[in-house]
């Protein structure tokens, strides 16, 4: 009974529909958190009558002809970028992109990635890292190119370019915010950094605000009016199932009798 297996198709996407939403309602307390949107498509019909086939022998042809659906599957996963809100802290070093742009942080491995959770402590040395120590770096392209804080500076302002100074040291360096010319081509890898096959060039659309981090763009009203919407079709396509679970069952009694 192909009901069935198209029937399971639908189950399947709803699945993946509520681990989405159930990931961004987890996440809505995540700093730079952006929420993903899951979107489907149908799959391929399966062709019974063709349009314009001849239907008689007088030479008509059939004007709609007949497909038949087979379920749906899974089109992409999109991550919704727009700016959240910005909170205040306590920490001078807590940083928050208004506008279009990454922090570049530098991986062990040499490699760039890419974050929007601006909550920087300082490093055991002096630099500028991550809550996970990864290297917070300057604006230069290269790899590299740690934050050095010197340990006597003091009143440190951050500028919203990005530029480190206080009174007694003067400027130190930049904060390196950089756009991507494909967001849609980052890849998550935890710790609310990305990595980026597409190339990075420095940010001029930006402002960065001192003492503040980005909260994260989820809408729990939303997701929560998401879920129940996708429950209620997850537990139709599981009656609908039921349903022909029991008729199959029927029909192979039926048969059964009759022979």
């Amino acid at each position: 009974m192909k009901a069935l297996s198209i029937a399971a198709t639908g189950m399947i996407a709803q699945q993946l529909n509520v681990e989405v939403i159930s990931n961004n309602i987890a996440n809505m307390n995540t700093t730079g958190f952006k929420r993903q949107r899951a979107e489907f498509q149908d799959l391929l019909y399966q062709n019974i009558e063709r349009v314009g086939a001849a239907s008689s022998d007088a030479g008509t042809i059939t004007p709609t002809g007949i497909q038949v659906g087979v379920g749906v599957k899974t089109g992409g996963i999109y991550r919704i970028t727009e700016q959240g809100s910005v909170v205040g802290t306590e920490n001078p070093l807590d940083l928050a992109i208004n506008g279009s742009g990454y922090f570049r942080i530098t991986l062990p491995s040499g490699d760039d990635a890419y974050t929007r959770a601006g909550a920087f402590q300082l490093g055991p040395t002096g630099e500028i890292v991550t809550l996970e120590g990864f290297t917070v770096a300057t604006t230069l392209p290269c790899s590299g190119n740690a934050i050095q804080i010197p340990p006597t500076m003091t009143n440190m302002k951050i500028a919203s370019d990005g530029t480190i100074s206080s009174p007694t040291e003067g400027q130190i360096a930049k904060i390196g915010v950089v756009t991507l010319a494909d967001t849609s081509k980052l890849k998550k890898i935890g710790n609310n950094m990305f990595i980026a096959e597409a190339p990075s060039i420095p940010a001029t659309d930006f402002n960065i605000i001192q003492g503040m981090t980005e909260s994260s763009n989820v809408q729990p009203v939303l997701e929560i009016t998401r879920m129940i919407s996708v429950s209620r079709s997850y537990i139709s396509t599981s009656k609908l199932m039921d349903k022909l679970a029991e008729a199959q069952l029927k029909a192979i009694n039926t048969l059964a009798k009759v022979s």
